[in-house]
């Protein structure tokens, strides 16, 4: 008897590889549940999404898990179940989730989970995620952090002499009138 050979189709391998091109190259991703969303809908939220530099992408869940096993990602089958969009971030993955958390409170879509830094993270994960301040927020706090107690100086240290100076004018506008 000979062997059963199964013979892979070249659309499925190219589906693939794009897959793992995509992950490659954004390297953070989140999984949401789009069931129930039109065509309108899924496209104001790839607007909204690239606007943050970021990708929205329906994807088969059997080519995803066989992208990310070939690339070592870490197993995130729990989450690859039932229709599945992929959304690859590039920059800040704290401001994609929360156009996502924000975009669900009014539409019928999902967060399933996702692989931020190469950690899997469920649903609730994800949320405190994207509740916590983005990249360029905590540099314009530190910026603000580092500025203040130079700035209370100057403040303190102009008050003295704008004193001063009103003092002088004081005994001088005395001295003028005797």
């Amino acid at each position: 008897m000979g062997e059963k050979t199964q013979k892979i189709q070249k659309y499925k391998t190219d589906a693939v590889n794009a897959i793992k091109d995509s992950i490659l190259k954004y390297k953070d991703f989140i999984l949401t549940d789009f069931r129930g969303l039109n065509v309108e809908k899924i496209t104001e939220l790839r607007k909204k999404l690239r606007e943050q530099d970021s990708v929205l992408k329906i994807v088969k869940n059997d080519f995803t898990r066989i992208a990310l096993k070939d690339i070592d990602y870490p197993d995130i089958s729990d989450y690859l179940i039932g229709p599945t969009a992929l959304t690859l971030i590039a920059k800040d993955a704290g401001q994609a989730a929360k156009i996502l958390f924000d975009y669900a409170k009014n539409e019928s879509i999902q967060v399933k989970g996702g692989v931020i830094d190469k950690r899997v993270m469920n649903m609730a994960e994800v949320e405190a995620f994207s509740a916590l301040p983005g990249k360029e927020q905590l540099i314009s706090m530190l910026l603000s952090a580092m500025t203040g107690p130079l700035r209370n100086t100057m403040y303190a240290m102009n008050g003295v002499t704008e004193k001063f100076v009103r003092t002088l004018k004081a005994v001088a506008d005395k001295k003028s009138k005797e």
